[in-house]
């Protein structure tokens, strides 16, 4: 029993209130939101926000005493009621102790014979005892006074008040009056209840239909280009089970509070009650609590996404007007333009999210440090490739390789540049074919560039022919310049050229080099030159042959000088030979 533990050992003091001070912060944003203006709003709400909740928070936790915090207490209860907290001992833990107390209370409070105005206070060593009749409730030490910061006198006054306080409500609520009212109020809310669910019933059904006859008309499927992701019947069910989960949550809601409401009622289960109630309560305070700290974090998110979404705006306009040539640089091509600001955006994007990155909800714990260590292992792992391929695009657009629209040969591969992209590049083949190359492919091999000098300077295309020794080179030159002269797409300025490129062992090799600026039709130019130099080769009776070797002629291949210049040559007036 209490009162046959030693004085100075044991305390107990009244429940203590606790009052927590709330703070709000209120600011008004006027004008126009948008760039700048939004960003120093969204500044000055997180300067005014962040210190008023911090406030709020220190103040709605205060600080325990270092004795609170090394002394374990727990409440005495009475039909749910705390009358006041005691401190246990290792031996006799704090729990075990109230349960003694209140047992002892609650088995006065049954015996009607005794009247809680019996209730006395007897002093004895180091201490004061609470009496009821022949029966010691609960010892007072002067250990007990000092903990409370009062005297050992007046904190057993307060606990006797305390202690026939409870004995009289306890019989109160027993009494054939007031369980008759607790029964007539529990049976009117549970008709209250009863009518409530019924009318929730039947405004979820309407409000299903209101949906139902407004939003169903307008769900459409959400698809990205010919593939479906999300049927409009699905969507439909979705809203449709949204309706039906308010309705039943405000079902829930309803019942629950019935329940604490009935169970308060009455003596016997008004411990329950006061469980359901701070059971609520709690979980709405440790939302709130959670909320309330995570605040300030969205609101510098916020700040962080504004002030991230201003500068790509800014940038993006910067860089357009670079394109468009409105804003130029000495040494900065137009081009440059976009890929630049792709890789500023992309550098913009990425210092944000590392300076984002502790304010996120979460980022602390170790679930979410695990997944972000398997991320970067799984892209380190599996990016390099693409990373050189990256850094490679930016590298040729930089160096100028080649634009969309050229004609380049990328080792074998012979095309139209399609489309340049950060990790690969697209050729069209003069087959209709088109080949994806990778750019660090292109970054390592040999690049030729058909178009680069063609629009300015010609593009040079050449051919060779092989002929026989007997045949006048004048004359060869001759029909070859003739030949060049029939094509439509052989510029005239500058003219075409003939190199004689060998003198073989059978025959003497002749190269026919004209210009063009259309690199889009080689292919058919070529054939069309070729066209040509048969056609003029025939009509003056020269084979086009390298013959081989078989023996010595009669005759010595050679040509006469009075052959010199057959036609279609025509003799030059400096040539000195021709004089002679």
């Amino acid at each position: 029993m209490d009162s046959l533990q030693p004085p100075g050992q044991l305390s107990c003091w009244p429940g203590k209130r606790r009052h927590r001070k709330t703070k709000t912060a209120a600011s008004a944003r006027e004008g126009i939101m948008t760039g700048i203006i939004r960003v120093s709003i969204l500044a000055v709400l997180l300067l005014i926000l962040t210190p008023a909740l911090s406030a709020g928070a220190e103040d709605a936790r205060p600080e325990p005493s270092p004795l609170e915090l090394a002394l374990e207490t727990a409440p005495v209860e009475v039909d749910g009621q705390v009358l006041f907290r005691v401190r246990g001992l290792s031996s006799f833990p704090a729990e075990r102790r109230a349960e003694a107390i209140r047992e002892r209370i609650t088995k006065v409070a049954a015996d009607t014979s005794f009247s809680s105005a019996g209730l006395r206070t007897e002093p004895v060593d180091n201490g004061t005892v609470i009496m009821a009749g022949a029966t010691a409730l609960i010892i007072v030490s002067d250990a007990d006074a000092q903990l409370e910061q009062t005297t050992r006198d007046n904190l057993a006054a307060l606990h006797l008040l305390r202690i026939r306080q409870a004995i009289d409500d306890f019989r109160r609520a027993r009494g054939t009056e007031a369980l008759l009212r607790s029964g007539l109020y529990s049976a009117g809310a549970t008709v209250l209840l009863a009518l409530g669910i019924a009318v929730l019933l039947l405004l979820n059904r309407w409000l299903d239909k209101a949906v139902s006859r407004l939003l169903k008309s307008r769900v459409r499927a959400v698809d990205i280009q010919s593939f479906e992701l999300l049927r409009s019947d699905t969507i439909w069910k979705a809203l449709h089970a949204l309706v039906l989960a308010v309705g039943a949550a405000t079902i829930v809601i309803s019942v629950y509070a019935y329940l604490q409401y009935v169970l308060a009622l009455f003596p016997w289960t008004r411990s329950l009650s006061n469980d359901l109630f701070d059971l609520a309560t709690g979980t709405a305070e440790r939302l709130g609590k959670s909320a309330a700290a995570v605040i300030p974090d969205i609101l510098i998110l916020v700040l962080i996404y504004y002030v991230a979404r201003f500068a790509l705006r800014r940038v993006r306009t910067f860089f357009d007007a670079v394109e468009h040539r409105r804003v130029s640089f000495a040494q900065f091509e137009p081009e440059w333009a976009i890929p630049t600001y792709k890789l500023a955006r992309i550098l913009i994007l990425a210092f944000a999210l590392i300076v984002a990155y502790p304010y996120i909800p979460g980022s602390e714990t170790a679930a979410f440090k695990g997944i972000s260590i398997f991320i970067g292992l799984v892209v380190s792992l599996g990016s390099s490739t693409a990373i050189s391929n990256f850094i490679a695009g930016y590298l040729m657009t930089y160096r100028r390789v080649f634009k969309v629209g050229d004609r380049v040969k990328v080792g074998d591969v012979v095309g139209e540049v399609v489309s340049v992209r950060l990790q690969v590049t697209h050729v069209r083949t003069n087959k209709n074919e088109e080949i994806t190359i990778p750019n660090s492919q292109i970054l390592n091999s040999d690049v030729t560039n058909y178009s680069s000098l063609a629009a300015s300077q010609g593009l040079i295309l050449h051919t060779s022919v092989g002929i026989g020794y007997e045949v006048p080179w004048r004359q060869v030159e001759a029909m070859l310049h003739a030949a060049a002269a029939r094509c439509a797409v052989v510029l005239a300025e500058p003219g075409p050229f003939v190199l004689l490129t060998k003198l073989g062992d059978f025959a003497v090799t002749y190269e026919l080099n004209a210009y063009t600026r259309d690199t889009q039709r080689i292919a058919k130019t070529y054939a069309e030159l070729h066209r040509h130099i048969l056609d003029v080769f025939n009509e003056y009776g020269v084979q086009i042959m390298t013959p081989a070797y078989e023996g010595d002629p009669d005759e010595p291949k050679v040509v006469a000088p009075a052959q010199w210049y057959t036609a279609p040559a025509v003799p030059a007036v400096s040539d000195d030979r021709a004089d002679r």
